[in-house]
């Protein structure tokens, strides 16, 4: 089945030049000329209608940061259909505030048409995490992970989480008690190749504390091991 890939972008030649491309690799491109457009076509998403959403950060009639919010807004599914940033901004502050906003990729303009079709697959693969049964519920104390259900709750409460933030919550769990590095973290997600310095994983890990911790400066789930990684902890309060 052709996947189907909604792109939000008011650049008509560069919308048609990836709509193209894409096409002959084996995706569908619907494309959205407004930010407004976007959200909208997101909202008829309750069926899977698309696989990711790619989204220029400058549009004409609003911010792309605030259509990215509110896409991560909507009821799930829609909420958690991956998403690539693309804009002419070079800043890596940017791109962090892109990612913190719920983001799970970044591509700067000008780009290589194969670079985001590399991109576009890292991120439909990140769902398929390998390794456990993953069927059967992780529980942590009052964190509950249902990885057949995509769904994360705390107390009971449900979480709303990105498609990249479950996954990498979900491979951080799944070795609870390991030290994980960010280059293991990202081989375990099935994800890019990343620069050396490349620091899009701490973004994720802070933003997953804002969710998931009591107190986030001071987090008891997913604990620091300066100059190794990351660790989820195996014991949790409650």
């Amino acid at each position: 089945m052709t996947q189907r890939i909604l792109m939000i972008e008011d650049d008509q030649r560069l919308a048609a030049m990836v709509e193209t491309y894409l096409g002959q690799n084996g995706y569908a491109v619907i494309h959205a000329a407004t930010g407004e457009a976007g959200v909208a076509a997101m909202h008829d998403n309750s069926d899977d209608r698309y696989a990711a959403v790619l989204l220029d950060l400058m549009l004409p009639d609003g911010d792309g940061l605030d259509i990215c919010r509110r896409i991560r807004a909507l009821p799930p599914p829609a909420n958690s259909v991956p998403m690539i940033m693309l804009t002419a901004k070079g800043d890596p502050f940017d791109r962090v505030i892109g990612l913190e906003m719920g983001a799970d990729d970044y591509l700067p303009k000008p780009f290589e048409p194969r670079e985001l079709l590399a991109r576009l697959r890292a991120v439909l693969r990140r769902p398929r995490l390998v390794g456990t049964d993953a069927t059967t519920p992780l529980r942590f104390g009052r964190l509950d992970i249902d990885r057949d259900a995509r769904a994360v709750s705390l107390d009971g409460r449900s979480c709303t989480l990105t498609a990249y933030q479950f996954d990498l919550l979900a491979a951080l769990a799944e070795r609870a008690g390991r030290v994980l590095s960010r280059d293991q973290l990202i081989d375990a997600l099935k994800g890019e190749a990343h620069e050396p310095f490349d620091r899009s994983i701490d973004v994720h890990i802070a933003r997953l504390r804002a969710i998931l911790e009591d107190d986030p400066k001071h987090p008891r789930r997913i604990i620091t091991v300066r100059g190794s990684g990351y660790v989820f902890a195996r014991v949790q309060d409650g």
